[in-house]
């Protein structure tokens, strides 16, 4: 979970976040000057037609650890790549 000081810039983008939540076991991620200083998983989906969720929006973010437990239940491992360079 976002929260951003002042809502959107002009452009519609949301501004730099002043608070990140995991939404699993609410830990306070660690920021600085609205950088993410930590791992996260941010997730925003838009369910579209044929789904249960017909236009229903969820957003969340998970910290490492709990992202860590969920990928671990899963049936068929995620795919994991080295990137060389880290932006």
């Amino acid at each position: 979970m976002r929260k951003y000081e002042n809502g959107q810039d002009k452009s519609g983008q949301d501004k730099a976040p002043v608070r990140v939540v995991c939404n699993r076991c609410g830990k306070e991620l660690k920021l600085e000057n609205g950088i993410l200083k930590e791992g996260c998983l941010s997730a925003d989906i838009l369910f579209g037609y044929f789904s249960r969720r017909d236009g229903v929006r969820h957003r969340f973010d998970l910290c490492e650890d709990c992202y860590d437990e969920i990928i671990s239940q899963f049936r068929v491992p995620v795919e994991t790549a080295e990137n060389t360079e880290l932006l």
